[in-house]
């Protein structure tokens, strides 16, 4: 016989299922439905950012860009020339972080009048099992009442949090006026997530750009996350993989808005192919394009993760 709570868990999954064929047949009203409130374009101002911000992300997997502070920012596999015409220095670097290999930067860039921290998404061993430890873990965030998050990412930030805290208060405070800004792909885009949301609690006006992050909490966390001041600009690709986990049915949910991206591969989209919607999870963004796949993965804007040198066995 099951037990009650795999009764519930299973009368949960059919209801569910139920509420999803509800919406594509229409029987849920619109303004019901998750996802469909803000169905237009971006501005082409917009555009721009977002291509600026997936060359920060793409930066961060070249390794010269997080083993050596004090650098200009650079890209050997040429995907990244805003960055290098901005006039960005890292203050500084991280990598290979005892549990999780947390690899990352804080730069500050004179031409866009930035402070930029990027996370790298998973290159190594330790990054995966960092993927994989999904189960739910009680976050420390103030103001955030039972929250809990994606154990693996969070811890993910709690190694790189000291030096990433020190830096950017001191390049803040010597730079005032500069905007603050996170930003990361795929294991990068979720702890960057944690971690601006971690960094706003203290007080820091910080805007999140994140390309292809896996969903990093429960609901109460991803509406705490959602709710907070400084934008949030979560970015996906047609049928992306990685966003689509971990399943809903552990109940991750995605932080708001989602910036949907429906251009092909190997196409830079325009204005008109990517599509705002809200709620925490919809069928209508990349949620409801399944079966998922790594190809999507792989591209915002650019071959992001072009300047990887392969996996690390560490």
């Amino acid at each position: 016989m099951p037990s009650d709570q795999a009764t519930l868990s299973i009368f949960g999954v059919f209801q569910w299922i139920r509420k999803c064929l509800d919406i594509e047949r229409g029987v849920i009203p619109l303004h019901e439905r998750q996802g469909i409130i803000r169905n237009q374009p971006v501005s082409e101002e917009l555009l721009n950012t977002f291509m600026l911000m997936s060359q920060f992300s793409a930066a961060v997997y070249c390794r010269s860009n997080n083993d050596s502070p004090g650098t200009s920012l650079s890209c050997s596999a040429g995907n990244c020339p805003l960055v290098e015409a901005g006039d960005t220095q890292t203050v500084a670097e991280f990598q290979d972080t005892a549990a999780t290999d947390t690899t990352g930067y804080v730069a500050i860039s004179r031409k866009y009048s930035m402070i930029v921290v990027g996370f790298r998404g998973s290159r190594s061993m330790r990054n995966y099992i960092a993927d994989l430890t999904f189960e739910g873990e009680s976050v420390n965030l103030a103001g955030c009442k039972n929250c809990k998050g994606h154990k693996g990412f969070w811890n993910s930030w709690q190694e790189a949090k000291e030096q990433v805290v020190r830096a950017v208060r001191q390049v803040s405070a010597e730079n005032p006026g500069y905007q603050i800004v996170f930003t990361g792909h795929s294991l990068g885009a979720a702890v960057a997530t944690l971690a601006a949301a971690d960094m706003r609690t203290m007080g820091l006006d910080i805007s999140l750009y994140t390309f292809g992050a896996p969903r990093v909490g429960d609901s109460s966390l991803s509406t705490f996350i959602s709710n907070q001041p400084g934008g949030n600009y979560r970015l996906t690709h047609g049928s992306d993989l990685i966003p689509q986990l971990p399943p809903l049915l552990f109940g991750y949910r995605h932080i708001s808005p989602e910036y949907f991206i429906s251009s092909g591969q190997n196409i830079v989209p325009t204005p008109k192919d990517i599509t705002i919607y809200s709620g925490d999870w919809n069928l209508s963004g990349n949620t409801g394009k399944l079966p998922g796949n790594v190809v999507a993965h792989q591209w915002y804007f650019n071959r992001i993760a072009s300047c990887a040198s392969g996996f690390e066995w560490k």
